[in-house]
């Protein structure tokens, strides 16, 4: 079985990209895979690191600057022509995207040469990029049963699989409190403005970080590596108080973790759910169709989760929310308990096996 797999830009496409191959790998043990990423996001770190064979492309996203849409126009066709050298060497039984601009000219191009494609689609508004692709994939798997109705001039099936990180997050080994610094037998209170980290995030947080000297919890602050050595800087910590640039795996930590503090990208949200990790979600107001308030909002109707509005925060806000979410994390988790979750590698395995009878 040969695949190639792309998807770009952020942790919210690249790991769910991730798993679906874990889920591959599983099934097939003649797996041959062949990652198509961008040459300037984080994917181009993480995925060589991982072994798997990796291809660049020179593309970006829509811009505010005319020039840059115009150079970008050039870069795209460059795109294709290499999409087609690439899949014509390579030879893939499937191309599969998981999100991100990058995914247009590898999926369009596999379709125009006949081959099989399968789209995945995390968030509960889907993306344009995947919203056009998905007209004429073999396949579509969406993570919210919301999103079905994005895929009406979809030629093939569209099915409902959830999200794969969810299932991956339960594989992974945990992390104890005292691997990183911690004590075992105190809370631990883990705030993460997403893959990339979020300049608003980081420069409200200052304030709270250096206000939690009296309290009975541990504190561990993610900026994001891009903002580290920035919000660092003259910043003095109280002891139960570490930050951190990045942290490699932070799906085994949250596995330990009493609260978490975060965006609700789609990833994130199955983690929570799969983890069953109580949350409080700061939605980003500044993504697609204002998707993450959205896939929050589920949860916080569900009782399962706490949620504070970027525009409404304040250190006060936070730190009573963290207060109700320690002292009612019992109730929060059994309400996670009580969410259906998708068994995403039972049918994306099964949907797959479908198309190659």
């Amino acid at each position: 079985m040969k695949v190639i797999v792309s998807a770009g830009g952020t942790g919210g496409h690249i790991y769910p990209a991730l798993a679906i191959i874990d889920m591959l790998k599983k099934e097939y043990k003649d797996l041959d895979i062949l990652y198509i990423g961008t040459h300037n996001r984080m994917e181009k770190d993480i995925i060589p690191k991982m072994g798997i064979k990796y291809e660049t492309l020179k593309i970006y996203g829509v811009s505010k600057r005319i020039y840059l849409n115009l150079k970008n126009c050039f870069l795209i066709n460059e795109a294709f022509h290499k999409c087609h050298k690439i899949i014509k060497e390579f030879k893939p039984d499937l191309v599969i995207g998981a999100g991100g601009y990058v995914t247009y000219p590898v999926i369009k191009t596999a379709q125009r040469m006949g081959i099989k494609t399968f789209i995945h689609e995390q968030n509960s508004f889907s993306g344009k990029t995947n919203v056009a692709l998905g007209k004429k994939a073999t396949l579509v798997g969406v993570s919210f049963e919301n999103s079905v109705k994005d895929y009406k001039k979809c030629k093939g099936k569209v099915f409902i699989m959830g999200n794969p990180c969810g299932k991956r997050a339960l594989d992974i080994k945990p992390i104890k409190k005292s691997d990183i610094g911690f004590k075992d037998n105190k809370p631990l209170v883990v705030a993460v403005a997403g893959s990339l980290g979020s300049v608003t995030i980081n420069k409200s947080f200052k304030e709270v970080l250096t206000s939690l000297n009296d309290k009975n919890y541990q504190f561990l602050y993610i900026t994001g590596q891009k903002y580290y050595d920035e919000f660092i800087k003259g910043l003095t910590l109280p002891d139960n108080v570490k930050v951190v640039p990045y942290f490699e795996n932070l799906s085994g930590l949250l596995k330990n973790t009493d609260a978490l503090i975060s965006r609700s990208g789609a990833s994130t949200m199955s983690e929570v759910i799969a983890l069953k990790v109580p949350t409080i979600f700061i939605p980003s107001p500044y993504v697609a169709n204002n998707h993450q308030y959205y896939n929050a909002i589920d949860l916080v109707n569900k009782k399962a989760a706490l949620m504070i509005e970027e525009k409404d925060f304040s250190k006060d806000l936070l730190l009573s929310k963290i207060d109700e979410l320690l002292n009612n994390s019992k109730e929060i988790k059994n309400n996670l308990e009580s969410i259906s979750v998708v068994d995403s590698e039972k049918v994306f395995i099964s949907e797959i096996k479908g198309i190659f009878k």
